[in-house]
Parts: C-alpha cells; structure tokens; sequence
C-alpha cells in the first residue's frame, strides 16, 4: 500500500465513511481518548486488537496498555482494529492503509506495533491486520524499517503457531515488560533488527521464536526445541507484576455500542482453586488482589470521566475475593443512590453467602451466573470442581429467594472420562434449579444453560487429555435439547466443530503457522464469529500442508512427551501439571490452595518477588527474607554501553 499521510486519510475518510456501515468505528475523536503531539513523542506504540471496534474496545489489556504507555511524556500510544468487511474493502480498493484512531497516522509510520492476543481464533485477523498496515505478514520479512511487532495475551502460551509472524511474544503480564522493551528499541535504533532482538531476548518473559529451533520425531510429535542464539533462555520465564498497577480509570467513550458497554475494574489476578480444565487459572497464578478503598476510588473516579451506568467488578472467581463483603457493603453505601448496576461475574457456588447476596440486592438486571462445570459427583472430582449437590441446590434456592427469576448454568461436556449418563444429569440438574426457581416465582422462574466442548488448552493438567470425538459430541448435546425442552428451560451451545478448530490452533506446534497463512490467503478470518468461520478453507490449508489436525487434538500425549510449548515457564512446574493429572484419572481432588499449599511451583520460582512483596499482597505463603538479603535487580540488557532504564 502507498505511503499515506494523516491529511490524505482524513481526506479520504470524509468520502468513503458514508458508504460504510457504523462509520463511528473508524472516526476517533471520542471522550478521553489521548492525543499527543505526533512531532514531540520519541517514541509511538499503535496498540491493536484483532477484531472489530464493538469487541476490541471492551478488551480491558490493550486499554491498560494505553493507560500506561500515555502517562510518558515521551511516549505515545494510539489504537487500531480491524476493519468491518466493507471497510477493508473500500481501504483495499482505494489502497488505504490501515491507521491509528486518535491521529490518522499509518500504522507503518509507528515504531512498535503491540497485538493483544487473548484468543486463538484471533490469528487470521491478526495476519490480515498486519498486511492491511503495508507489512509483510513474516517476521523474517521484516527488517528495522519495520515496526516492531510483539505481542502479548492468553494466547500467547503457546505461542508456536504464530511464531513465524510475531517478532517478540511477551508472555505473562506486560504491564512492565512493554516499557522495557521499549526502552531497548529506543537505545538500539540504529541496530539492525536481529541485534535488536538479541537484547530484547534478555529481557523477562521476551519470547523471540527466531532464536529457536524446532526439531520432530518421525511421528509428528516435538523432538527437541533448542535456542539458537547465546542471549536467548532455554525457557521462558512468565512475567509478573508483584503488585497490581493502579486501575484504568480514564475509559474512552465509544461511538458506537459494544458487546461489553461497561466500565472494568480488575479486583483480584489470578485464582487458587486450582480447576483442571482452566488455563486462565494456570497462567496467571499467583493470586493478587486489590485493596478495597483502592477499588472504591478507582469507581468514583470511573464516575467522574466517564458517563457508565455499569462497573464490572473483574476476576477470576469473583466470590473468592478476600474481602468481597466488605466491598459489596461499601458500593451499596457510597454508590447505592446513584442507581448503578455493579456486576461480580465468575462467582463460585460454595462461596457465594446469602450475606453477598444482600449485599448484590439491588443489582437484578439480569441472570445471577453459576458455573458448575459438571452435574455428577464423579465430574467434578476429576476437574477439581467440587461442590454438593445439595449446596447448588440450597444456592439456588437463595437466588430466587432474593427475588432473581433467572439463573445462568454453564457445563462443560466432552470429557473423556464422561458418559451420557453423566449429560443426562445436566438435564436432571436444570430442571430441579428450575422446580426451586417455581417455588417462588411460578412460571416467571427460568434456568439457562450453555454448554461448551472440552478443549484440553495448554499448560493446564489436562493437556496430556484427547478431546471427545465430534460425533460423540452431538450426540450429547442432541440428548440435552430434548431433554430440556419445555417452559422456563434455555439451552445454549457452541459449535463443536469450532472447538475442534479452536482446538488444533491451541495444541499446534510451529508447522501450524503455514496452514494459519494459507488459511488466511483462501480468506480465512473473523473465525471467532459462527457465519464467518470457513471450514472448507482451514481443511484446504491443512491438506495443503500435509497436517492431521487429529493428531493435535484426539491424540492422548504420553507423560514424557515434549509439548511445543515446552520452552515456555508458566512458573507452575511439568511435575505439579503432572501430578494434577494422575490425580484426576484417580479422581482425586485438592482443597483450594489459600487452605493448603501445594508446591505448584509459583514460591521457588518466584521467591524473590515473593519476599520483596508484603505479605498481604499475594495469596501464596511469604518467604521468609534472609539475612544480609539483598533486593532483586533484575538484569536489564545495555547497548553499546547505554543502560535500557531509559523511560520518564
């Protein structure tokens, strides 16, 4: 694509926005969005999500990223989406590139390009970004008159099937890493982009794929993965910020309507429970939560720069909250006039008290949310989801007692170890929430369920698992529809065939990222959306290139396989995921580790920012400070001689 200015977009925008639909997506100027003066910032970040505006926006990481990066007098951040099919066609007719919102500047005039990849079927869109921004979608294409492209997110784990088009992958949390790695590329500006890559491959939690190499076994599976350059680890230490950053609290007004139209705020990281299934739950160990007064300023100050009338009180299991009475009783106080309607998603079922519901009263604009996974006694030992029936039950019950009519149940089917006697009672689960539901409010009572297919994602005990044949899918979710038919019943699910996919994408090793780019150029993209998902073309690509998707995802992995993700240290060891393992074929449980540590890995690897951290801070144990100890300084890389602490 052409060398565009601002001016020449601007221009061009004022005669093709008309012909697009919800042009507000691709207008910028909305309220507290940040704009600096483009001539006076050393350095410019374009911060994008891979999906449309209405999704992108809601996305709380790249917003903490704008937050963080914007409050550097020297340093900018700006944002960028993916264009709506008729935008990208009009911009690929025109030959417009693809632009930041807050200054019309080609994303190709920025100095990083930072991507937030929180879920797999994001890649293609990310491909197709990054060639809507004149680039080369290869890395290796690339070289320093380029933006750096990094990315970051859940996804990002098993980074290996974006390898060949992502130049540094941070993995963990990038709140810190972002302004290290800038600092880097600011001091190397005049390096050659491999030299620069050297030094960011020192820096924590920096994955560089080119600096490894990948070797297999006849039979597909991985033989080796072996760095290739003196700067880059054999393992990849996660990165971790020891205290959560101040909230964001500055939320830019949407011209248009999200999915999400609500103003976020992260009260806790990380969960203890320690569910089998949950790679969330894995990755971002340890727990951190956030103090109350801080969450309750940070809402008056959401109140003060933004118009939301709802505040999304973020975790990962909302009622394991520490303190989440006394935050709930203090809403009510300090907020309770106002009318706002404050939503605690994740709650868990055994620790959801009548005492927290009072406190969430008023807050019945919709369902109340439970998640228990599993209907039988025998699922939920071996996903470490246990609770009774009779507390769901007796849960339930004080649910509608309170005046909800509607609760949301999700279960998760596909399990090997599953049987259909083990779907039936999801049925039979349903209905007797539902009877509870009609001992208060007649037929006006109703039960949602949705259910979603086992995909055994990395980095969790459950990554040596096959996923349910397809057939044998449809199956169960044929028994649920006709078992939950009738008023005040809702069955919802996803398509298992998108699991596949979604599937194969998360277990794949760095072959995959061929079939990713062959998929894109048949036009392969927006994947995550049910009526855009081409599945001919994703089989087209993999025939192509000569991979099974079976063997990623109903292939059951021997203990000592080396997973494509082995090179990349969650801070949970092998031997913990392993161990979690063998205990679910047993059907062996483990108490909520707040009660009991279990030596998941998280203490020794991390000890030192354990011990330099109050002990209120984490959930994990302290780690006693030893004599003479010294804090940690973590080694930051020089260039020629600059020390990379460079940032105002």
């Amino acid at each position: 694509m052409k060398n565009s200015t601002p001016e020449q977009i601007e221009a061009m925008l004022e005669r093709i926005l008309p012909r697009v639909t919800k042009p507000g997506r691709y207008t910028g100027g909305e309220y507290n969005q940040v704009v600096k003066d483009w001539a006076e910032i050393d350095y410019k970040v374009a911060l994008a999500f891979p999906d449309i505006y209405d999704l992108g926006m809601s996305n709380l990481g790249l917003m903490i990223m704008y937050d963080l990066i914007n409050k550097h007098r020297n340093l900018l951040a700006e944002r960028t989406y993916c264009p709506w099919e008729d935008m990208e066609a009009v911009m690929r007719e025109r030959d417009l590139p693809l632009f930041s919102l807050e200054t019309k500047h080609p994303i190709r005039d920025f100095d990083m390009l930072a991507i937030s990849l929180p879920y797999e079927q994001l890649f293609t869109n990310a491909l197709n970004l990054i060639d809507l921004a004149g680039m080369p979608v290869r890395a290796e294409d690339r070289d320093a008159s380029y933006p750096l492209v990094i990315a970051g997110g859940h996804a990002c784990y098993n980074p290996e099937p974006m390898s060949p088009f992502i130049d540094v992958f941070v993995i963990g949390e990038g709140e810190e890493a972002i302004l290290k790695i800038i600092g880097v590329m600011r001091a190397a500006a005049h390096l050659d982009r491999e030299t620069q890559l050297r030094y960011i491959a020192q820096i924590e939690g920096c994955y560089v794929p080119r600096f490894y190499d990948v070797t297999y076994h006849d039979n597909g599976a991985v033989k080796s993965i072996t760095p290739n350059m003196p700067e880059a680890p054999a393992k990849v230490l996660k990165t971790i910020v020891p205290v959560l950053p101040p909230p964001v609290t500055k939320f830019i007004i949407p011209f248009v309507e999200l999915v999400h139209n609500r103003a976020p705020v992260e009260i806790m990281r990380g969960c203890t429970r320690g569910c089998r299934f949950c790679h969330a739950g894995m990755v971002t160990r340890p727990v951190r939560e956030r103090p109350v007064e801080e969450v309750l300023t940070a809402m008056e100050q959401i109140l003060e720069s933004t118009g939301y009338e709802e505040i999304a009180l973020l975790s990962l299991s909302s009622s394991d909250y520490t303190n989440v009475l006394e935050l709930t009783e203090k809403i009510g106080q300090r907020f309770g006039h106002l009318g706002l309607n404050i939503s605690l998603p994740s709650l868990r079922i055994e620790s959801v008290s009548t005492q927290l519901m009072d406190n969430l009263g008023d807050q019945r604009r919709g369902g109340f949310t439970l998640a228990p996974e599993a209907a039988t006694e025998k699922m939920r030992n071996i996903i470490n989801k246990y609770v009774t029936h009779e507390e769901l039950l007796e849960t339930a019950r004080e649910i509608y007692r309170r005046d909800w009519r509607s609760i949301k149940l999700y279960f998760m089917i596909g399990h090997p170890m599953e049987t259909m006697e083990d779907v039936q009672a999801i049925a039979d689960l349903a209905r007797q929430v539902l009877a509870e539901g009609r001992k208060f409010h007649n037929n006006k009572a109703s039960v949602n369920v949705g259910v979603s297919t086992f995909i055994p994602k990395p980095q969790t005990p459950f990554q040596w698992e096959p996923m349910d044949e397809v057939e044998n899918v449809y199956a169960k979710i044929d028994l649920l529809r006709n078992e939950m038919r009738g008023s005040g019943l809702k069955l919802r699910w996803n398509e298992p065939k998108e699991s596949l996919f979604e599937g194969f994408l998360s277990r794949g090793d760095r072959r995959m990222g061929e079939v990713i780019e062959l998929a894109w150029r048949k036009g392969a993209k927006f994947d995550a959306w049910h009526e855009h998902y081409m599945e001919d073309a994703w089989q087209e690509a993999l025939d192509e290139v000569g991979l099974e998707p079976r063997f990623y995802t109903h292939r059951r992995r021997t203990i000592d396989e080396i997973f494509p993700w082995e090179h990349i240290d969650i801070a949970v060891t092998k031997k913990f995921l392993t161990q979690d393992y063998l205990m679910s074929q047993g059907q062996e449980t483990r108490v909520d580790c707040r009660n009991q540590c279990f030596a998941c890995g998280i203490l020794p690897k991390l000890k030192d920012l354990r011990r330099e951290t109050e002990d209120e801070a984490w959930e994990c144990p302290p780690v006693p400070t030893r004599p003479h100890h010294k804090l940690r300084q973590k080694p930051v890389p020089e260039v020629e001689g600059i020390p990379l602490t460079v940032i105002r």
